[in-house]
C-alpha cells in the first residue's frame, strides 16, 4: 500500500476560505467600466482593497515646495519618467512611465519625490493631469 501526502492537504484546502481579497467585486463583472459606472450612480459596492503593507511602492508623488531641481532623480530613473528643466527650475514626472521602483526617492536630497499607497493607476490617458506631476 502506498501513502498519498498530498490527500489531507487537498482536504483541509476543500475548506478554507480564499486568500484572495475580491477586488473591485465580490464576481468579476463582465465590463468593469460599466461596473464602475453602477458604483458611481450607487447601484453597485465596490469591495475595497486590503489595506497595503508598510513599505509599500504605489504611485510616485512629488512636492514641489523646495526642489532645487538638481536633476539627481532624473539621473537614476531607470524608466526615464523624469524630466528636469534647470533653467526653470521645474520638474516634470510622468506617473504613467515610472516603473515604481523608488530609487528617485532615496537619492532626492530635500524628499520632495517620495511613493504613496495609491496603485489603482488604470488610465486611458497616461499623459492627463493626475498622471503627469509637476
Amino acid at each position: 500500500m502506498f501513502r498519498l501526502p498530498m490527500v489531507p492537504r487537498v482536504l483541509k484546502q476543500l475548506f478554507n476560505k480564499p486568500a484572495t481579497n475580491p477586488f473591485p467585486a465580490r464576481h468579476l463583472p463582465k465590463s468593469i467600466t460599466r461596473f464602475l459606472e453602477k458604483v458611481a450612480a450607487g447601484k453597485a459596492e465596490l469591495v475595497l482593497p486590503l489595506e497595503v503593507p508598510e513599505g509599500f511602492r504605489g504611485k510616485i508623488g512629488y512636492n514641489p515646495e523646495g526642489c532645487t531641481a538638481c536633476s539627481l532623480c532624473a539621473r537614476v530613473c531607470p524608466a526615464n519618467a523624469i524630466e528636469v528643466n534647470r533653467e526653470e527650475k521645474t520638474v516634470t514626472v510622468y506617473a504613467g512611465h515610472c516603473i515604481q521602483c523608488g530609487q528617485c526617492t532615496e537619492v532626492c536630497p530635500k524628499n520632495n519625490l517620495f511613493m504613496t499607497k495609491e496603485f489603482l493607476t488604470a488610465t486611458t490617458d497616461r499623459y492627463s493631469e493626475e498622471m503627469v506631476l509637476t
